[in-house]
């Protein structure tokens, strides 16, 4: 197992080289970029300044200045520069690092990726990591409790289901499941909001922050209580819309297990329905729930919070990688890929560990020779 565990560990290099290669590329190619995006900036305020001295409008003409700076390549920078001291345009090429071919960027980046310095963010002046951490509380809070209540609901949900199936709790259960995959999980938020947080009806919520202003000055039982009543609305949301799929999941995984020979040779020789159930079929039911727990993971985590982030003003790290990817800032654009890929490929290996974990028969070594 320690043999594989290595093999497992020098693939992350090459997978996470690849990854971020291909990004790379991507983010290259794309019209526009940080130096772009500067220049019809400066543009479009001296537009605006000249037409606030001149008496005369210059919204339209500033906004015209401000999409000549989408286009790529040497053409947007020539025509976002129009009017631009060159010195200015090689200046900001210089401070964003594009005054150097791209290839030595890239290998810049990824040599300073490997020491966890992810740079400085070009539109915050300040280190990625360090913003990425003051983020950090919000995507923990958000994701932990999602995932912890997700797999809490669903399991036992899918396992009752699968038990039931076709009696009227199967069936009044499955009303739950059907709102939960029809309704995405902002939608759901949006309902909360209107509902219990001061958008129509009653204000018993808060929508702002994950603690009051005065939390400090709180005891510890009231700062528990006030950090619950913050997340209360938004974990709600996503556990709704995530919660619908690993039900189902769990319940298809044991109906198909409760039906092959071994379970009922297990009933023939006298084993109460429990210790079958759970003896048994629970092992080897819970291994395709287990596979898909990275990906769940990295999406409740990461990918899935933006929207709600937004509805409930909390400041995390899906509403830092959108501002990052408006704002061309590539520092923590990358920065966050980096991140987010390698806890990916590392829960992918603690995967692998699980599944060893539940059912001892697994053995990688072996499977490998």
């Amino acid at each position: 197992m320690l043999a594989y565990l290595g093999r497992r560990l020098l693939f992350v290099i090459p997978t996470l080289f690849g990854i971020m290669l291909a990004n790379f590329v991507i983010v290259q190619a794309a019209p526009g970029g940080p130096v772009d995006l500067m220049l019809a900036r400066i543009r479009g305020a001296t537009i605006q300044a000249t037409a606030r001295v001149s008496g005369t409008g210059g919204g339209e003409v500033a906004g015209g200045a401000a999409r000549s700076g989408t286009g790529g390549g040497d053409e947007a920078v020539s025509r976002a520069s129009r009017g631009i001291d060159p010195d200015l345009v090689r200046q900001l090429e210089k401070q964003f690092g594009f005054d150097k071919p791209a290839w030595q960027r890239f290998v810049h980046m990824m040599r300073s990726y490997l020491a966890f310095d992810f740079g400085t963010s070009f539109y915050r002046d300040r280190p990625v990591l360090g913003i990425m951490l003051e983020k950090l509380p919000v995507s923990i809070t958000l994701g932990l409790w999602t995932t912890v209540l997700v797999y809490l609901i669903s399991i036992p949900l899918g396992v009752a289901k699968a038990v039931r199936d076709g009696t009227p709790f199967d069936v009044w259960t499955s009303a739950a499941v059907i709102v939960g995959y029809a309704i995405p999980g902002f939608l759901f938020a949006i309902l909360l909001v209107v509902l219990l947080a001061g958008g129509s009806f009653v204000h018993w919520f808060p929508l702002r922050g994950l603690t009051s202003d005065t939390w400090a000055l709180m005891s510890w039982p009231q700062r528990v209580a006030d950090y619950l009543w913050h997340i209360a609305l938004p974990v709600t949301a996503l556990v709704v819309g995530g919660f619908a799929s690993l039900a189902m999941l769990t319940k298809n995984s044991f109906l198909d297990e409760i039906n092959k020979q071994y379970v009922a040779t297990a009933r023939a020789k006298g084993l109460s329905r429990r210790r079958v159930l759970y003896g048994h079929v629970f092992r080897n039911a819970m291994l395709i729930v287990i596979a898909g727990f990275p990906a769940a993971f990295v999406g409740i985590f990461f990918a899935g919070q933006l929207l709600i982030e937004v509805i409930f003003s909390l400041n995390g790290l899906g509403l830092l990688g959108f501002e990052a990817a408006v704002n061309r800032d590539y520092p923590v654009m990358f920065g966050t890929l980096y991140l987010y890929t390698l806890i990916g490929l590392v829960l992918n290996i603690v995967t692998d560990l699980t599944y060893t974990v539940i059912d001892p028969r697994i053995d990688f070594e072996r499977r490998e020779t």
